[in-house]
């Protein structure tokens, strides 16, 4: 009679192993989100701008975050990159977004985001980029020019996700 006791006891008061994998996944995703967001920021105080017009915190849960200098090389890349791409920040720091593009990605659409960031102008395309592995996935890129206080573009930050084709 103890042992049914006991069994019945601990099964009420266990948690599957599973629910704490979700647990751990979900803290580390909180985690890299609350670290993106603050390395944002600091640079967005570096430069002076108003973070609410950007509203990255509310898509920096769901898309892949990369903030350009005026040359266009990556200063910042979200954590979302690694899935979306296979690369980390740091591989892709530095180098410019043509490290994500090869022969299947459009030339048309290069030419139209090369023009609007001539005129500094925002932009939504999608186009086919390249993962590190050298697969292909569509990429849906909706980029703005960022202002600082004086009024000048001071860097260029792309809100990236993969699209699905149908």
């Amino acid at each position: 009679m103890k042992d049914n006791n006991y069994k019945e006891t601990s099964c009420r008061h266990s948690v599957p192993l599973m629910s704490w994998d979700f647990h751990y996944l979900y803290l580390n995703e909180l985690k890299s989100t609350f670290a993106d967001l603050k390395k944002v920021n600091e640079i967005s105080d570096q430069f002076y701008w108003n973070m609410e017009d950007l509203k990255i915190e509310e898509r920096i849960k769901n898309e892949v975050v990369l903030i350009t200098d005026l040359s266009l090389k990556i200063i910042f890349a979200s954590n979302g990159i690694r899935r979306m791409t296979g690369y980390k920040e740091d591989e892709v720091l530095g180098h410019t977004p043509k490290i994500f593009q090869g022969p299947a990605t459009s030339k048309i659409v290069l030419e139209e985001i090369k023009e609007a960031i001539q005129l500094n102008i925002p932009f939504k395309k999608t186009l086919d980029n390249y993962k590190k592995n050298g697969e292909t996935y569509r990429c849906s890129v909706d980029a703005v020019p960022v202002y600082n206080l004086k009024g000048k573009v001071s860097h260029f930050i792309a809100f990236e996700k993969e699209v699905k084709s149908a």
